[in-house]
């Protein structure tokens, strides 16, 4: 099946809101390539390299009326009538194995890697997820997880319960397992998710200590250690009121934009006393420590009970 590519030149700067405009005008596809095809570095673990001069390439349906498109694009204030681009037909590929191709094993923290399934461990001495995300969300790859991910690696897990909300490939509740936790819980409203969470929870031998369930299914007496949630702005302040009364102790939240940092954390902040807001790329992350728990875990010492 053939399909229809759009390349437009810009900069660094505006590629990536380029890539979301392109994707609102129905591109299935984005792709970003150097204009000048300069070598491709290794990017830093989570992080998307973009260069000086970038070409955004947007992939469509070969029956798109591309004038449309054209004609949308030129509209914005960004662009002229002559901005510049070009548009071919191209055979189809195997796209899936393309991301594949362009999906490695990725470090956070001290310890954590991140390792697509189908790709050799570059330290068999690290703590290794093997991930196939399938149809979910969740490779490492997106700021929003990179950002997750690194705040795991940094807390003693060691026996700990989490709870994953918004689970996707599974790759927050697995690694946790991986550092150390003795049970974790994912959540989430996609069937998908459940089933790519299932499989990469087996993958990696974890599936005994890994209890999955879709969002309407949840069980009332949810209790942790930990709550991570990787999910959008506004599902994080719905699931608020949820949060605030479980039993945990830390708490982190990403999936938010900059904009959406303070609103977010003003749902939480009466409940958990927050740590200064983390940004990457636009992303933020949002952790804290639920208000009684120090005091909880300093009467657990003093009593010679386990923490």
């Amino acid at each position: 099946m053939p399909w229809i590519q759009l390349k437009i030149n810009t900069s660094s700067d505006h590629a990536e809101s380029l890539s979301n405009t392109l994707l609102e005008n129905g591109a299935l596809a984005i792709t970003f390539q150097d204009t000048y095809d300069n070598p491709i570095f290794e990017p830093l673990p989570g992080e998307t390299r973009l260069w000086g001069n970038t070409d955004v390439i947007g992939l469509y349906d070969a029956e798109t009326d591309m004038a449309k498109i054209i004609a949308a694009l030129a509209g914005q204030d960004r662009f002229n009538k002559n901005f510049i681009h070009k548009i071919e037909q191209i055979e189809d590929k195997d796209w899936e194995r393309e991301w594949m191709d362009n999906f490695h094993p990725m470090c956070f923290g001290q310890r954590l890697w991140i390792c697509p399934s189908w790709k050799d461990i570059p330290d068999p001495n690290a703590v290794n997820v093997m991930l196939d995300p399938g149809l979910a969300f969740g490779t490492g790859t997106h700021p929003t997880t990179s950002l997750c991910l690194q705040w795991l690696d940094g807390l003693d897990l060691t026996d700990k319960t989490v709870i994953d909300f918004g689970c996707g490939s599974g790759i927050l509740a697995i690694a946790a397992l991986k550092l150390g936790a003795v049970r974790a819980i994912g959540i989430d409203i996609d069937p998908q998710a459940i089933q790519a969470s299932r499989d990469n929870a087996q993958r990696n031998g974890v599936a005994e200590n890994l209890e999955l369930y879709l969002a309407k299914d949840q069980p009332a007496d949810l209790s942790a250690d930990v709550v991570v949630a990787n999910i959008l702005a506004a599902p994080l302040r719905e699931l608020a009121p949820l949060i605030n009364t479980l039993s945990c102790g830390h708490l982190g939240l990403s999936g938010v934009l900059a904009s959406q940092a303070l609103t977010v954390a003003q749902a939480y902040q009466g409940s958990f006393i927050l740590d200064p807001v983390v940004e990457k790329e636009g992303w933020c992350r949002i952790t804290g420590i639920k208000n009684n728990y120090c005091e909880f875990v300093s009467t657990q010492v003093a009593n010679g009970d386990p923490e």
